[in-house]
């Protein structure tokens, strides 16, 4: 059966019209024309004649005709039951197609913007499980029983609902339960009418970049900090300030440029750890509003703290509309779900999602659905109550070993989170990563963090998808590295 789109046959038949010519005629040149350019190759099999005649809108006695006169003239061979080919190869006749010239490349040519987003290396995360790679859950944890009790019973519901175009905001269900956890265990204000569903935290880090920041605005940033971050704001075109953090988070520095945006991991800093402060979260909240600046608070794995309660959202104590927060269910759930969400200031929701329907219209309406329900009916909250004791004794055990075995690798204090950063001695980061790659280990750079110069040496040690044992062999693995 012919694969190429009937559309293809519509412009070779239209490219060849010729208004004085009977239908028969034009048809039987516009395949003599694209026989000889090579348009149809040797062995290529026709559309059969219902097809065709019903692709270009004519009688299939019409197409018949034609089919007949070519193979006549010697350009088609027919078998009955098994269609037409071309039978003739006009640059050897006789000889087999020559093989294509290689195709010239030219050199893309890309706007400003998309030669930043290039240079900046992309936001690549793990796609296997290896120790100690960081940022994932442990997917063999998750249950999967359950959530596939959930799929089955929406699939067997108004499945033609949920195949239909959705709204770019997010499902209404999913929007109502997003708000009520978020309003419950970490004090965000908010209401679902400010919840706006999407695909990841790098996608609401990319769109806000997009909508709220123009060529040169300032940026701060923590040092070190998140790098897709980064990334989505350079590609839009801003200036980055990178401004220190010490035990309670970032230091805010009347002395720098004024920014159009701050961004912060106020609850657990990415990768330090550290909690900001109530005295400086007010301080930022109160710069922001006297300089008209936006705060982005990323609440990236505050689910996960084994020691107290995680410390409530900044953006419950905003009370001038200057907070968005975003958060994922890549951490807490699993990370090809593709569900986030931004919680916006109600001036931002309707110019954000018109934008966010230009970048991909809306989350899987069946994801939503499944997510909204899993959260709805307590499995959510379930979840994530055995996810922190499991991941909290992986901590501990990742602790103790790394004493043991490790005296040369610092841990950074931490009272949560997937990974956990140590620092290693001077001079020895590049090295020893070597050495642990050729061990099939990978051992994702601290030092890649700072951005300011800083020469900083250390990993990130990603733990909470590991087995017990695999956290053993690994720590036994590095111990044989010799700083």
């Amino acid at each position: 059966m012919d694969t190429r789109p009937p559309r293809l046959w519509l412009n070779l038949f239209a490219s060849q019209a010729h208004p004085e010519w009977g239908l028969r005629e034009q048809l039987c040149a516009t395949l003599r024309s694209s026989i000889r350019d090579g348009q149809l190759e040797l062995d290529e099999r026709l559309p059969s004649t219902r097809a065709l005649a019903l692709d270009l809108g004519i009688s299939r006695v019409t197409v018949e005709a034609a089919y007949a006169q070519l193979e006549v003239e010697g350009y088609l061979r027919r078998h009955v039951g098994h269609g037409s080919f071309v039978a003739i190869d006009m640059a050897r006749p006789g000889a087999p197609p020559a093989r294509a010239a290689a195709p010239l490349v030219v050199p893309a040519t890309l706007s400003a913007r998309g030669q930043r987003m290039v240079d900046s290396g992309g936001c690549v995360e793990p796609t296997r499980l290896q120790a100690f790679a960081a940022g994932s859950p442990d997917l063999r944890a998750f249950p999967h029983a359950v959530w596939r009790q959930l799929l089955n019973r929406r699939l067997r519901g108004d499945t033609a609902e949920l195949m239909r175009y959705g709204d770019p905001q997010g499902r209404a269900d999913l929007r109502e339960s997003i708000a009520h956890y978020l309003v419950h265990t970490r004090g965000v204000a908010t209401a679902p009418e400010q919840v706006l569903v999407l695909t990841s935290s790098q996608q609401a880090l990319q769109l806000l970049a997009t909508t709220l920041l123009n060529e040169g605005d300032v940026v701060w940033m923590e040092e070190p900090g998140y790098r897709g971050a980064a990334t989505a704001f350079v590609s839009a075109g801003a200036r980055l300030v990178h401004v220190p953090v010490d035990a309670e988070g970032m230091l805010p520095d009347p002395s720098l440029p004024v920014p159009k945006l701050i961004y912060l991991t106020p609850s657990h800093q990415y990768p330090t750890g550290a909690t900001l402060s109530l005295q400086r979260r007010l301080a930022f909240i109160a710069y922001a509003l006297q300089h008209g600046a936006w705060i982005l608070e990323d609440d990236y794995d505050s689910a996960f703290i084994y020691e107290g309660r995680a410390s409530p959202a900044l953006q419950g104590l905003d009370s001038s509309g200057r907070v968005v927060y975003i958060g994922t269910f890549s951490k807490t759930l699993y990370p090809s779900l593709r569900v986030a969400y931004a919680v916006l200031p109600p001036g931002l929701v309707a110019p954000l999602v018109t934008a966010r329907s230009i970048y991909d219209g809306h989350v899987s309406q069946l994801s939503q659905a499944v997510t909204a329900d899993f959260m709805a009916m307590g499995h959510f909250a379930a979840h994530l109550r055995l996810m922190r004791q499991l991941y909290s004794s992986r901590h501990a055990l990742l602790l103790e070993a790394l004493q043991r075995k490790l005296p040369w690798a610092r841990p950074v204090p931490s009272v949560g989170g997937l990974q956990l950063s140590v620092l290693l001695p001077a001079g020895s980061e590049a090295r020893l990563t070597r050495q642990a790659a050729a061990m099939g280990i990978a051992t994702p750079s601290l030092g890649a963090l700072y951005q300011a110069g800083r020469q900083v040496d250390g990993w990130i040690l990603g733990f909470a998808a590991l087995q017990p044992e695999e956290i053993r062999a690994a720590v036994d693995a590095l111990a044989r590295l010799k700083p």
